[in-house]
């Protein structure tokens, strides 16, 4: 799995070639070292390809220790048709801020080290849907973002007024930082915006002032996800609690109104509750429409709404990839798609091998985390059929109120399937996975039974239950 190179300077390396490519025609090979392009150091593959994308190529390489310069000419369109080591190639912008919610803070010591690089990268933000509080944005980076058109970016809101978001990220710069918001916005840059709400701190009468001070100064937002503070059981903060269910209750009230607000304001609904808010207060999810055109999907927002879809047959094709948790560090650069459009990035299930050995027709166990049960279980309800259950997994791993899917991890997979029957088929989404790894390190072949992976949308789980033609 290629590691994004986060701790000094590192020159792309290649990684594959592809067959019958302008690169494999020049002689480019896995494993060469590319010290320029077009005699550019490239900071990340934006900058790569853009390079790349020139007709005339002219790379500078370093193999076995020795340097020499390969020149490429490609056919109109033709793709270079290389890739490379990670998504950033320079220092990886490290966050400064100390957020007392931030789940880097809350994973439990022993787990490999990439997962503990906690970023504030816009670069990260374009190309993975990363969140970044625009506290160490410079003027250099906002002419970049405008210069390259670098959109959409995802900001860290939180809080639109200036004392109380300096008090979250206990960083003094927190509190002006959203001046390049105002600027990314002027210059027609797209840009999500999440709100992490944390009981007591930015809920009740702040949320309120938060939505009034985007009402008035970024109205041109494109949305705001309002997210519920995730804690895991190694959370130390004294301030961060769970959530209350009457406090999700005014939270969903709180949301919808500001929603009726917006839509008649600004001509649509801007802000959005997370499906999780839903699942707390114990209500159902709005209705399709609700969500407009459900581009917040990744972010939680109507996943539960489309998976129902999907799996009901209303739709052909997935709403969104299902990125995983830490997609930027598990997930492999795609330089293809950076032309100008982000790439969004996920596990698929082609990555993780299957592995099974049950009959096609024997009993089905979805396995799923406590929040996907809820969802998936009415659905499967609706089907009538016996041989089919879901199996809930709570996260004793990193407890708390740690209930999504994509949060699922090996141990206790293996505590639960541990008192499962043996010949079963068990279907595992595959968005708690990356090449077949949990986020605990644990492999699919160290379960205690066989499991298949499967996609983590309706309409493939919907075919993993169809019976064998």
């Amino acid at each position: 799995m290629p590691p994004i190179a986060w701790e000094a300077m590192s020159a792309p390396v290649v990684v594959n070639v592809a067959p019958g490519s302008a690169a494999e025609r020049a002689g480019l090979c896995v494993g060469d070292e590319v010290v320029t392009i077009n005699g550019i150091v490239p900071r990340d593959v934006i900058e790569w390809q853009f390079a790349a994308d020139e007709p005339d190529i002219e790379i500078e390489l370093l193999r076995g220790g020795l340097q020499s310069l390969v020149e490429i000419t490609k056919r109109a369109g033709e793709p270079l048709g290389v890739e490379v080591s990670s998504a950033v190639f320079d220092r990886v912008r490290t966050c400064d801020n100390h957020c007392e919610f931030c789940f880097i803070y809350q994973l439990p010591s022993g787990m490999r080290r990439s997962l503990y690089l906690k970023d504030d990268d816009y670069r990260l933000s374009f190309l993975y849907g990363n969140f970044t509080t625009l506290t160490r944005f410079t003027e250099a980076d906002l002419e970049r973002v405008i210069t390259e058109r670098l959109s959409p970016l995802n900001v860290s809101i939180h809080a639109t007024d200036p004392d109380v978001r300096a008090r979250m990220l206990k960083n003094p710069r927190g509190g002006m930082s959203l001046r390049w918001l105002r600027a990314l916005l002027d210059n027609d840059i797209v840009v999500r915006g999440q709100v992490v709400l944390c009981p007591g701190v930015n809920d009740g009468e702040i949320f309120d002032r938060t939505m009034a001070g985007v009402l008035d100064e970024y109205s041109d937002l494109e949305s705001v996800a309002v997210v519920p503070l995730g804690l895991s059981k190694f959370n130390n903060e004294s301030a961060m609690r769970l959530h209350t269910r009457s406090e999700a209750e005014a939270m969903v009230d709180a949301i919808e109104d500001w929603q009726d607000v917006f839509l008649h304001t600004v001509g649509h609904r801007m802000v959005f509750a997370a499906d999780e808010y839903y699942l707390m207060a114990d209500r159902p999810f709005p209705s399709e429409d609700t969500y407009e055109d459900f581009s917040m999907h990744e972010d939680g927002i109507g996943m539960a709404r489309t998976f129902e879809m999907e799996f009901n047959g209303r739709v052909q094709a997935p709403t969104a990839p299902q990125a995983g948790f830490f997609a930027a560090v598990d997930s492999p650069p795609n330089p293809a798609a950076y032309t100008g459009l982000r790439a969004r990035a996920g596990n698929s299930s082609e990555a993780s091998p299957l592995r099974f050995s049950a009959r096609r027709d024997a009993p089905i166990g979805i396995l799923t985390g406590e929040f996907g049960a809820r969802v998936i279980a009415p659905l499967v309800d609706d089907l009538r059929r016996a041989d089919v259950r879901v199996i809930p997994v709570s996260n004793e791993f990193f407890g708390g109120n740690t209930a999504v899917t994509g949060l699922m991890v090996g141990h206790d997979l293996q505590r639960i399937l541990a008192d499962e029957p043996v010949g079963h088929r068990y279907l595992l989404p595959d968005v708690c996975l990356s090449e077949g790894r949990f986020l605990d390190g644990v492999t699919i072949h160290e379960l205690p039974r066989p499991v298949e992976i499967v996609a983590t949308d309706g309409i493939s789980l919907r075919k993993a239950l169809e019976p064998t033609p």
